[in-house]
């Protein structure tokens, strides 16, 4: 099997706010709807079975209308600590693992986000198509959401 950091990209962020409700923002549907997708698009949750093996599904809609679906399975629950769920975020990414880590940090959230790829060769494409970009604008998001809820 390949290197696991050499198949990993990764984001970390504190956020300015206590890990129960960071945890909600990434478990309740309604919260979910309000940061999920980068910046300019809309999310719809069509399915959210928030228990190890239950489903999840989200819709975006792009300011052209075109839809990206996300969708994945939760593989490992613990709570306050790390959601890690199969994902496909099609057409641009399928078949990784994507991990939440929480951490405590006083009154604010040491967070970590990693997404395992089946090889390094998908890793570095996935990459230099903008992962960090991408990602980074979702976790920006997140975190005027957890801080002015």
């Amino acid at each position: 099997m390949n290197d696991l950091n050499k198949r990993t990209l990764s984001l970390s962020r504190t956020f300015n706010a206590p890990i129960e409700l960071v945890w909600q923002a990434w478990t309740q549907p309604e919260h979910i709807a309000q940061w999920w997708g980068p910046k300019g698009m809309k999310t719809k949750v069509i399915s959210h079975d928030f228990s190890v093996g239950g489903t999840w599904k989200y819709s975006m809609l792009m300011p052209d209308s075109n839809e990206f679906i996300s969708e994945g399975v939760y593989t490992e629950i613990i709570e306050h600590k790390k959601i890690s769920s199969s994902a496909n975020f099609k057409p641009m990414t399928e078949g990784v693992e994507i991990q939440a880590l929480f951490e405590k940090n006083g009154d604010k959230t040491n967070f970590t986000f990693n997404v395992v790829h089946p090889t390094e060769e998908y890793c570095l494409q996935q990459e230099k198509m903008g992962f960090m970009n991408g990602w980074g604008s979702v976790f920006d998001r997140l975190k005027e959401f957890v801080e002015t809820i």
